[in-house]
């Protein structure tokens, strides 16, 4: 059937039960070989996660299932009528058309037939001869036919409830959409098309974690088979059935999800480092032989000789696994204890609340995610860190010795014009990193770009490559901040877990907006969240640790929504006895009725509360004292830093439920 080893499968023919196989596939880019004999198929029901380094040709593959480019050699294998449709990394539409339009235009096959099948109609009913013997009845039958397996008429119905599904607007034009909003109508025009393989090249690019979430969930209650490039690896741990990595021109399959691959991968590139020793020991021995004297040729075997030539080329032939990123920052003098602090701050767009009275203070040695839908403000929140957006109200204080890198998922700071060399180095070809010349060349070369891409223009690169041209750009600057937004796009894998492990060691401040969720979980100690109508909110610890406590924090105020008294616990007040006492007690839309006195235990415990309270708040600061100092705690004792989480969680419970009780003590006094 295939040839199958212990850790992955390399298939060597088409499965009878596959919709789509190739076998023997060959492609190449120049002198690089992207497809070198491999062998792929994809069966019904499938979710295939496709990885791989970024240029490995993982986008050619796609292109070729869905029969937009050929192969220059191989053996295509097609379920008889297949359908596939591919939504690329970069969706594009007609210029001034409607969401509506866009997504319909994925139906276009089925609107000419239904506009065919109307005027076949219009004409049998006007025909003196009647319906019955006219000549168009036949092709009527033919369209009705293939109408009713398209589902087509009701494709408008079809797409107002995918357009609903995913939130889209109809009427607004394609233009005006951001990023994820385009996504999202690329996918609804995938979806409107009910193909038996869908194509994905990166489609968790430029969504929110809300929107990776609801895609998530769509595709797992597809019938149809998806076959997605990504680099997002909970998307894989939770979408994938099975792991294709095309690896050195072949194609290399890992049942299960990621997790499962991460650990039988390092196994396989152990064997083989075990199997190409052996081969190589062989080889050795085998031209220690071949030179041999007079004596030795008489004896030599025909069968021999031709098996040590079928040696050679084999190893000639042999591909390397390719070298990793190597990443390092330029860093500067320290800057100051404080890198900002925000006091009361509010910013608006005409109606738009971004930030309500928001305070902070950020220090020096934090890593800090920022955590929201796309459009809510965290580039906002972040330029008002910086200095570079003043707010509304409240006031904001910017450290001392800044030097701040920034990189920009826009890619505004890259010429495209320019070369890369001129890029890295304007005006020289040396620079110094860390005290240590180097050349541009070199530095390149570190970045996994050749001498000759060196002076090739930016615009001759991948979506992945200028993302590694703009980390070589940001970390060649001495920086003591380093600001990132969303750098994990196009990134492959390998280059991530580089970043993260640079980003962790980084004794400098690192300000971080990213929707991956694994890069966040092990980089960031700290999360500012955005909650809704203006509000954002900090939290102590990770992605994870966001999860865990934004979920009990809503948990608890549904529960206060549904009790009689209703109270507002988005942003947590600092109370002491005076303000506990001037608070106010009343219960909205409740009818004043004469005051109840409080019995004598209930009126020591209202008593008490202050100071309970304020002994909570004290032991709470405490704990984000020592959570926050430098973050190092979560990197030198990890088990301690789970406790102090944990226990500062469980203090914030107590100190809600300690609110609620005073406020139901204080409404029962005044009843009103």
């Amino acid at each position: 059937m295939s040839q199958v080893d212990t850790i992955g499968t390399l298939y060597s023919f088409s499965s009878p039960m596959s919709l789509f196989s190739i076998t023997g596939a060959q492609l190449a880019f120049g002198h690089v070989a992207l497809l070198d004999g491999a062998h792929f198929l994809i069966e019904p029901g499938e979710r295939v996660g496709l990885i791989g380094r970024n240029g490995v040709g993982k986008s050619s593959l796609l292109k070729i299932i869905n029969g937009l480019i050929k192969p220059e050699d191989g053996l295509i294998n097609r379920a008889q009528a297949l359908t596939t449709v591919y939504v690329p990394q970069e969706p594009v539409f007609r210029p001034g058309i409607c969401v509506f339009d866009a997504v319909a235009e994925g139906l276009e096959h089925t609107q000419t037939l239904l506009d065919e099948y109307n005027s076949v109609l219009h004409a049998l009913a006007d025909s003196p001869e009647g319906p019955s013997q006219h000549p168009l009845l036949e092709r009527m039958h033919v369209l009705q036919c293939e109408l009713d397996a398209r589902d087509g008429w009701t494709w408008h119905t079809r797409v107002a409830a995918t357009l609903a599904q995913l939130g889209l607007k109809d009427n607004m034009l394609v233009d005006q959409l951001s990023g994820g909003a385009l996504k999202r109508v690329a996918l609804a025009r995938a979806l409107v098309m009910q193909s038996d393989i869908l194509l994905l090249d990166e489609p968790t690019n430029h969504l929110d974690f809300d929107s990776i979430r609801w895609l998530e969930a769509l595709l797992l209650s597809l019938r149809s088979s998806v076959l997605f490039v990504t680099h997002d690896r909970v998307f894989l741990d939770h979408i994938a059935t099975r792991i294709v990595e095309l690896d050195r021109g072949r194609l290399i399959s890992y049942t299960g999800n990621f997790s499962a691959y991460q650990a039988r991968k390092t196994k396989y590139l152990d064997e083989e480092v075990i199997k190409n020793a052996k081969l190589d020991k062989l080889l050795a021995q085998e031209e220690i032989w071949i030179r041999k004297g007079i004596e030795a040729r008489r004896t030599r075997s025909a069968g021999r000789i031709a098996c040590l030539v079928q040696m050679r080329n084999d190893r000639a032939k042999r591909r390397r696994v390719q070298d990793n990123v190597r990443l390092d920052i330029s860093q500067s003098d320290r800057s100051g204890k404080i890198i900002a602090e925000l006091i009361d701050v509010s910013k608006r767009y005409g109606k738009n609340s971004v930030i309500s009275y928001f305070s902070t203070t950020v220090m020096r040695g934090d890593k800090i995610g920022f955590i929201g839908p796309n459009g809510v403000g965290k580039t906002t929140l972040l330029k008002l860190l910086l200095g570079e957006v003043m707010p509304d109200k409240g006031r904001v204080h910017i450290g001392t010795n800044l030097h701040i890198a920034y990189f920009d998922q826009m890619r505004v700071q890259l010429d495209p014009e320019r070369s890369l060399i001129d890029t890295i180095s304007p005006g020289g070809e040396w620079m110094e990193i860390n005290g240590t010349r180097k050349h541009v060349i070199s530095y390149l070369g570190d970045f996994l770009f050749s001498p000759e891409r060196a002076v090739s223009p930016v615009k001759s690169l991948s979506g992945g490559e200028r993302n590694r041209l703009l980390l070589a750009r940001l970390f060649a600057r001495p920086a003591n901040i380093l600001v990132l937004d969303e750098p994990t796009n196009d990134l492959d894998i390998p280059t991530l877990e580089l970043l993260e492990e640079l980003l962790i060691a980084y004794t400098g401040t690192v300000l971080l907006v990213s929707h991956d969720r694994a890069f966040l979980d092990n980089v960031v100690t700290s999360v500012i969240a955005a909650e809704g109508n203006g509000q954002w909110r900090q939290y102590i610890g990770n992605f994870w640790d966001w999860q865990v406590q934004s979920t009990r924090a809503h948990s608890l105020s549904e529960a206060n929504a549904e009790s009689p008294v209703k109270t507002s616990m988005n942003i947590k007040p600092t109370l002491n006895k005076s303000t506990l006492h001037d608070a106010p007690g009343a219960v909205v839309g409740r009818k004043e009725k004469r005051s109840v006195k409080l019995t004598f235990n209930e009126q020591r415990e209202l008593d008490a509360l202050p100071d309970w309270i304020a002994q909570l708040e004290t032991k709470q600061q405490s704990i984000s004292a020592r959570l926050t100092k430098d973050g190092s705690i979560f990197e030198t004792d990890p088990a301690e830093s789970i406790r102090l989480t944990e226990h500062y969680a469980a203090i914030d419970d107590e100190l809600l439920a300690k609110l609620e009780r005073w406020q139901i003590l204080e409404s029962k006094r005044s009843n009103r």
